[in-house]
């Protein structure tokens, strides 16, 4: 029914290599948004629980409640666990590394337009 609303020539089905590209990174933001929101959520679900559950529990009850399915829910327990383990385990010292890590090259990304990077 919708063809005939939205003919295909004015809305291909194929984008093109950059906009592919504009949209990979888009996806990519909005999927840490979503993440990092999960986390701090996590967090004040572990700690409104604290006295009925342990923080194991209460992370486990989060993922159960909002049903979060895999591998998200992997990706949420793991950074919770990890802002939780900092109050407990000292900083490890950084090691100089050998290798510098390779430039991130954002240009290429975009299609080869460094400049025309816009940021939402």
């Amino acid at each position: 029914m919708l063809e005939h609303l939205l003919p295909e020539s004015l809305f291909p089905r194929k984008l093109s290599a950059t906009a592919e590209r504009r949209m990979r990174l888009a996806q990519a933001r909005a999927e840490e948004a979503l993440v990092r929101t999960h986390v701090e959520n996590a967090l004040t679900f572990v700690d409104a629980l604290a006295e009925e559950l342990p923080f194991d529990r209460a992370i486990d009850t989060y993922i159960r409640e909002m049903a979060l399915a895999e591998p998200l829910a992997s990706v949420v327990v793991t950074r919770v666990l990890v802002v939780l383990g900092q109050d407990l385990l000292p900083a490890r010292r950084a090691e100089p590394r050998e290798e510098p890590r390779p430039r991130l090259r954002l240009s290429e990304a975009s299609g080869g337009k460094g400049s025309d990077i816009r940021r939402a």
